[in-house]
């Protein structure tokens, strides 16, 4: 899949590169940028190719949900870098975030399309999901912005909902629902490529080197809610992936500490520690458990190892845009 050169990520609205004034504009949260999302970003692209103009996306950071209600920060699929990361790889020429905040949330809605779309985007054509709300409570609809188009002059196009091939609409939530059962098979599909998560090595109690399983050791944001259990995974170390398999979760045979992410890497040896890792999900392979000696643990483990092989030895990618995110296959 092409990716736009150069990709700009715009953080002030009153910032925006002269390059992107005048274009189309895909509107939405997209978290996960998934199968759903990107029907919305393509017919964005489609428009803008026909008329000649840069396709950008508009996303809301932090989450609107988590803004609303903190104590219950929601379960991020992409982390605001990941997102720019995966819209660059969807083919956009850009991406502008709004900071969200309980008063941008308060504003009316005709101040947000005069002040923002068309006074500091001076966009020609919006499109959104048909599920899009916006403004002091949720007045602005889709239908608002189609009315509000046809008055102002711009274009606007409401996307209808993506379904599965089972018929329901593709969501974040039903994604995020699906990571938590550890059917990460089955959030993939619904993404359209296989869940990443980054984050930083950090130094362990090296367990895992005694047993003979070093691990790559990362604490993921406390609102993961990633099913506890082993995973076959693949790592970007560098510019190469790596097969591997993961566990997530407390370690129930050792110290039921806070959930952590335990990387073994096959056929690899290096100092990681400090390195920011990208790992990507594959399969969920058993549930996590406790073992009554270490040496059990070990036997189980080399049977995980053994079946996070076989998986992986067999993956293929997903689509095109998995295969610019996870690469083609086993190294």
């Amino acid at each position: 899949m092409p990716v736009a050169s150069p990709f700009d990520i715009v953080e002030d609205l009153d910032a925006l590169p002269a390059r992107l004034r005048g274009g189309v504009v895909a509107i939405g949260n997209f978290d996960g940028v998934h199968r759903g999302h990107r029907v919305v970003l393509k017919t964005a692209m489609t428009i803008a190719e026909e008329a000649g103009v840069p396709a950008y996306a508009m996303t809301f950071e932090p989450h609107p949900r988590s803004v609303f209600n903190p104590s219950k920060p929601v379960f991020r699929l992409t982390p605001p870098a990941m997102k720019m990361r995966i819209l660059a790889a969807a083919g956009l020429a850009g991406a502008v975030t709004v900071p969200f905040t309980r008063e941008f949330a308060g504003i009316e809605p005709e101040a947000f399309v005069a002040d923002v779309l068309q006074e500091r985007l001076r966009i020609v054509h919006a499109v959104t999901g048909y599920d899009f709300h916006f403004g002091r409570a949720r007045r602005g609809t889709p239908e608002f912005l189609r009315q509000a188009g046809a008055a102002d002059g711009f274009g606007v196009t409401i996307v209808e909902a993506e379904t599965d091939e089972g018929r329901e609409a593709v969501s974040s939530s039903r994604i995020r629902a699906a990571l938590e059962e550890g059917d990460v098979v089955h959030a993939n599909a619904l993404l359209g490529y296989r869940w990443q998560v980054d984050g930083e090595v950090r130094q362990g109690d090296q367990r895992g080197r005694d047993l003979g399983y070093p691990t790559a050791n990362i604490a993921l944001p406390p609102e993961t809610r990633l099913a506890h259990g082993i995973y076959a995974v693949r790592a970007l170390v560098g510019d190469r992936w790596i097969d591997g398999v993961a566990s997530f979760g407390r370690r129930p045979t050792f110290d039921n500490g806070a959930p952590l992410l335990e990387v073994h890497l096959f056929d690899f040896s290096g100092d990681l520690y400090g390195q920011t890792l990208r790992v990507s999900f594959a399969a969920y392979l058993r549930p996590e458990l406790a073992f009554d000696s270490a040496e059990l643990l070990v036997e189980q483990m080399d049977r995980d190892s053994a079946e996070a092989r076989a998986v992986l030895a067999s993956l293929q990618p997903l689509g095109p845009l998995d295969l610019a995110l996870n690469g083609a296959g086993p190294a």
